[in-house]
């Protein structure tokens, strides 16, 4: 049977047992589950990292973005969840599958290529701003101070 609308739960470990129409979230291991909603009875598990998904609590209600193609199953489903309710998306042909999955992959590639470069290359300290700043403002400070002590 088809789920229109999603609940969430947090959990620290995935149950053994999901029921449908509940969003799973385990922030510790970063991993969101929850059976398909088209009824197939399959276990989508949704990574919740920067390159994957990433969900939002607003008013109660769960939206997980980006939407959610079961390609690996028979059912081939794909949907958003969006504050709570299910949002049936168009039918993906093998060829636009292929395409999302190499730009995902591309994306990947990058973030990790960028986040590796910055942890070999770290960003140099900057040095405390004294000297002609400082001291300019200094200056500016006695010379208001003074200007005062005229009045």
């Amino acid at each position: 049977m088809k789920t229109n609308s999603v609940a969430y739960q947090f959990v620290e470990f995935i149950p053994e047992r999901i029921e449908s129409g509940v969003l799973y979230i385990s922030q510790r291991y970063g991993t969101a589950m929850h059976k398909c909603c088209c009824g197939c009875g399959e276990e989508v598990v949704t990574p919740l990292n920067p390159t994957d998904w990433s969900f939002q609590i607003e008013g109660g209600l769960v939206t997980l973005y980006p939407s959610i193609g079961n390609w690996s199953f028979a059912c081939r489903s794909h949907y958003w969840i969006r504050k709570g309710e299910v949002i049936w998306a168009s039918q993906m042909s093998t060829q636009q599958v292929q395409h999302g999955r190499a730009i995902d992959h591309s994306v990947k590639q990058a973030y990790f290529e960028k986040l590796n470069s910055l942890k070999s290359h770290p960003a140099k300290p900057t040095p405390p701003t004294y000297g002609k700043m400082q001291h300019g403002f200094i200056q500016s400070m006695w010379a208001n101070f003074k200007r005062w002590l005229n009045f």
